[in-house]
This record gives C-alpha cells, sequence and structure tokens, in this order.
C-alpha cells in the first residue's frame, strides 16, 4: 500500500526556540548534532540552564518519536533516528529537527525509520531540497507529500526484526574495523611521534611536495547525466577518513567530463573534502583512476618526495586536523579551501619510513576484507 507521509503521522513540527549555549545543567535538549552518524546521541545535547519543565511540556520526547534534520548540509537532509526512551529521562526537543509522532494503526515507528534510510525517500527528499550558499532545507509542507510503501503493521514488525539483526552485524563490523583504524592511527604516532613533531622531521608545506587544485564548483550538475551512461563523480559524501564511500555517485556526461578534464583523476591523487567535515582525506584507488571530482580538494602528490598514504593518513590525524580547524571559515557550514591545504605544514620523513607506513596501512586494509572461515554446528 502506498501512503504519503502526511497520512502516516498525525503530528510534524519543529522543536522549541531554544538559544544553547555552554550553560551546563538543566534538562537536555536535541540539536543537530543529535542525531550524527544515524543514531540518537544522549552525549551531543545543548543545555540551557533550564530547570522548569512546565514551559515544555509540549516538547518533551516521548518514546517511539522520530528526529529528522530539515535544514543541513545537502547529503543529510532527511537523516532520521528513532529516539527510545529510557527511565526517569526528559529531553526537550530543540529547533531544527522535524519530530514525527507515527500513527501506530499506520506505521510502526522503527519500520518508519528504516523507510526514511532507503533510496526511495532520499531520492524524493532530494527532490523537495531547496539549496542556499551554506546550507540546505525543505519544507514540510513538501515532506507531508512524498510517498512510501506501507505493508500491514505485522508485515512491518517482521521487517524491523530481520533489519534489526542486519543492523546488529553491521554494528558490529565496524567495531572491528574501527579497531583496526586506530591499529593505524597507533602506528602512525610510533613511527612519526606526535603532532609536535616530537621526532624533529623536517617541515615543508603541502605545495612543495603536492600539486593542489579544487573539483569542478561551477554548476557541475549541469553535467550530470543517467548513472548507466555517464563517468563517475567524486563528492564530498564519497570521501571517508582514509578510505571511499562507494555509494550516492553522481555521473558526468562524456562531454562533460572531457571538457573538465583538469579534475580527471589518477591513482595516487589525495580528495580532500571542503565543505560539511573540511579536510577529511582519502586516497584515490586504481579502481576509481578517471573518475572526476566535485568541488572538493585534489592533490597529485610528487611521489618521489611524499607517500600518498602518508599524506592521507596526516591530513587525518591531529597533526594536520588541527592546522585545518585552524583555518576553517564559515559560520553555518564550515569551509576550507586550497590555498589553506597548499600552507599546511607538513611533518617529511624519509621516503624510507613513509613506504614502510603505506606498507603497513595495505596490510592491515587487507585484513578488512579477510572473509570468516564458515563455522559448522
Amino acid at each position: 500500500m502506498i501512503k504519503t507521509i502526511e497520512e502516516c503521522f498525525f503530528q510534524i513540527q519543529n522543536g522549541a526556540n531554544i538559544k544553547q549555549g555552554d550553560m551546563d545543567g538543566g534538562f537536555p535538549i536535541t540539536r543537530i548534532e543529535t542525531t550524527a552518524n544515524d543514531k540518537f546521541n544522549r552525549d551531543r545535547m545543548g543545555y540551557a540552564g533550564i530547570t522548569d519543565i512546565s514551559k515544555y511540556e509540549l516538547y518533551i520526547l516521548e518514546d517511539g518519536d522520530l528526529l529528522m534534520s530539515h535544514i543541513n548540509s545537502a547529503q543529510y537532509l532527511g537523516r532520521t533516528v528513532l529516539y527510545v526512551k529510557q527511565p526517569n529521562e526528559t529531553i526537550i526537543h530543540g529547533m531544527n529537527l522535524l519530530r514525527l509522532k507515527a500513527r501506530r494503526d499506520i506505521i510502526d515507528p522503527a519500520y518508519a525509520r528504516y523507510c526514511f534510510c532507503g533510496h526511495p525517500f532520499r531520492n524524493q527528499i532530494g527532490n523537495i531540497t531547496k539549496k542556499s550558499v551554506n546550507q540546505a532545507s525543505f519544507a514540510v509542507k513538501d515532506l507531508k507529500q512524498i510517498i512510501i510503501d506501507i505493508p500491514t503493521v505485522p508485515e512491518q514488525l517482521g521487517i524491523v526484526e530481520i533489519l534489526d539483526k542486519i543492523q546488529q552485524i553491521i554494528e558490529l563490523r565496524t567495531d572491528e574495523m574501527a579497531k583496526l583504524d586506530n591499529l593505524i592511527k597507533a602506528r602512525f604516532v610510533e613511527m612519526f611521534g606526535d603532532e609536535n613533531n616530537s621526532k624533529n622531521w623536517d617541515i615543508v608545506s603541502v605545495e612543495e611536495v603536492t600539486d593542489v587544485q579544487v573539483g569542478v564548483v561551477i554548476k557541475p550538475s549541469q553535467y550530470y547525466t543517467d548513472k548507466a551512461n555517464g563517468v563517475k563523480a567524486f563528492r564530498s559524501l564519497n570521501i571517508g577518513a582514509g578510505y571511499i564511500k562507494d555509494v550516492d555517485w553522481v555521473c558526468f556526461t562524456e562531454e562533460g567530463h572531457l571538457k573538465n578534464s583538469k579534475s580527471i583523476l589518477k591513482e595516487n591523487d589525495l580528495l580532500i573534502v571542503r565543505s560539511g567535515t573540511p579536510g577529511t582525506a582519502c586516497v584515490v584507488t586504481k579502481e576509481y583512476e578517471g573518475y572526476n571530482a566535485i568541488d572538493v580538494i585534489i592533490a597529485h602528490p610528487y611521489c618521489d618526495k611524499v607517500n600518498p598514504y602518508y599524506l592521507c593518513y596526516f591530513t587525518n590525524m591531529p597533526h594536520g586536523k588541527k592546522q585545518i580547524d585552524e583555518g576553517t571559515g564559515g559560520a553555518a557550514q564550515q569551509h576550507f579551501n586550497v590555498g589553506k591545504y597548499n600552507k599546511l605544514q607538513l611533518m617529511l620523513p624519509p621516503m624510507r619510513l613513509q613506504d614502510e607506513f603505506a606498507a603497513f596501512v595495505y596490510q592491515v586494509d587487507k585484513s578488512k576484507f579477510v572473509k570468516p572461515k564458515r563455522a559448522f554446528y
């Protein structure tokens, strides 16, 4: 059965307009950061010293409420988390997150949350998104008209049970990957010292060991085409800290790709996020050679002077991150530019050590994709 979001939810509203500050104490208030990483983060609340809850009774979260981001960077619009109330907990619903209350005879909140993660919903959010200079948004009236597929409630609960089990497996695997990433970071510090250059390596600016430019920034959408016939192009949402996110690609026409030949990527190029999570970097591997890039920094390392994997981890580690944070501007959305990356001060150990570290990264990355042996019971 197909229904609109308006038919599935009896309430869709923004939160209380409360100025949050550095003041501790009082009742916690949700904010955009509360929904980071697609989870309800109780450690990312805001506070305003509110001790009298009586003025905000209409904004107290209830079990099964859904919180959806509707003012954010475009890639995060529609991000939704499910609130599961804990005993003796009182949380105020704050601004810039929509709260959706489900008609539970029509839709289960947990099922709705999975729907909002799916491509059919994400594609429709893209159609109603309005972009401005530093952020994007959509109107509640447009959200209400989005359609979703609604099986019977018992069928929904069965789907949720299966997806919850899959999610548990994903979380376990994610935890394993995080431990391997931490191993690489520990090895980096062991080999090269801390961000204060405790091993007294030579210091150079990034522009001395790379050629830095930016991807397509002027109306890149004019070059878009159907995925089946186009050339894929990196955006910031395809760049993870040391890895490539192989999802949600856009494609250029062949003509548009060739017209923007300066941003055609080669193996070992470094890609660095400019907006949103500035400074996040990954290395272009062989399989992604020939892709294009949109509104991201592209660094072509001089591989006789710097190993791209060393430069990548330096950029992502506190060694580079602190400098990047200091060079980031933009109030509503953080922004990092080519000039700032060019001037980044880079510790430059001997190539022998850089290559040794890159080999270590390669071995650890291989272990991430080793298939476990099948167990028989």
